[in-house]
């Protein structure tokens, strides 16, 4: 499956949430720092998979970040907000991918795919998602063409 994340509208994403951009997040030239694309992303994720009246991971265990591809296409400025979109693409036995979109006013800001694993709070060590997890998964899954 290969997806040009740069053709998806924030309409094409199974989940959208929003930030606040603050006054704080810019740098001096004027314009959001690169390091909050990151929490841009985090905010996406959080609200899925840590929800605390339904979370996703099996108990005792966490989502870890194995990998991150950002791509930070057009400055994001102050005042404003950037919306989130976020869609899973793949569910393996203990991990999956996640593309998400960064968008504001209608403009797409940033890309980027993750892949998250879970692990034993315990041992640290990867765990096989159960077959409930994987549900609460399939809800935000998407294949796209």
């Amino acid at each position: 499956m290969d997806i040009n994340l740069k053709d998806l509208s924030l309409s094409d994403y199974c989940y959208i949430t929003y930030d606040k951009v603050r006054y704080r997040d810019t740098d001096r030239q004027g314009h959001v720092n690169n390091s909050l694309f990151s929490t841009f992303l985090e905010t996406g994720r959080v609200e899925i998979l840590w929800n605390p009246n339904n979370p996703v991971s099996d108990l005792g265990c966490s989502f870890v970040i194995a990998s991150l591809n950002l791509d930070m296409i057009n400055e994001i400025y102050w005042p404003g907000q950037v919306d989130i979109g976020t869609s899973i693409i793949h569910i393996g036995n203990s991990s999956f991918k996640i593309i998400q979109g960064l968008f504001q006013n209608g403009k797409l800001v940033g890309t980027a795919i993750s892949i998250l694993v879970q692990t034993n709070d315990i041992t640290r060590k990867s765990q096989k998602l159960s077959d409930e997890a994987k549900n609460k998964l399939k809800f935000y899954f998407k294949i796209y063409e």
